[in-house]
């Protein structure tokens, strides 16, 4: 059965001098962390991702602002999460296809990783994508 993206509650400790919100690899975050790296002053109008990975697997938070994540398994299944507060993580299984857009002024988002940096990983383009899925969901019959 393949992974779906989901939004994942992360602990919030309010406090009046400010809140905390924590996570924590194979608790909250489902995997083994890699690599952590933020995206900021994006230009409005602008998108971020248009990719895939064969191995990696994400969580994106959202610490300051918003932004939209449209994420797509390749089987028909496209969703869009608006991520907004710094307590929600959205998990982005390996095999799916995903954009970031929409960001407000001053947002950043945080994209923690199950993987280091390989380019090999990266499925570039949507047409690549979509034949690597077909090939994948032809190895389980």
């Amino acid at each position: 059965m393949k992974e779906e993206a989901t939004i994942i509650n992360l602990p919030k400790f309010p406090d009046r001098r400010g809140n905390l919100s924590v996570v924590e690899e194979n608790e909250n975050v489902p995997f083994k962390v890699a690599r952590a790296y933020w995206i900021y002053d994006v230009p409005g109008g602008e998108k971020r991702g248009g990719h895939a990975y064969k191995r990696n697997r994400e969580l994106i938070v959202a610490l300051s602002g918003s932004f939209e994540v449209t994420v797509d398994s390749g089987r028909g299944d496209r969703k869009t999460f608006r991520l907004s507060r710094s307590y929600y993580g959205l998990y982005v299984p390996a095999g799916t296809w995903r954009e970031l857009s929409d960001f407000s002024t001053n947002a950043v988002a945080l994209v923690i990783a199950s993987e280091p940096y390989d380019d090999d990983d990266y499925i570039r383009s949507i047409k690549q994508f979509k034949e690597y899925v077909r090939k994948q969901d032809g190895h389980r019959s």
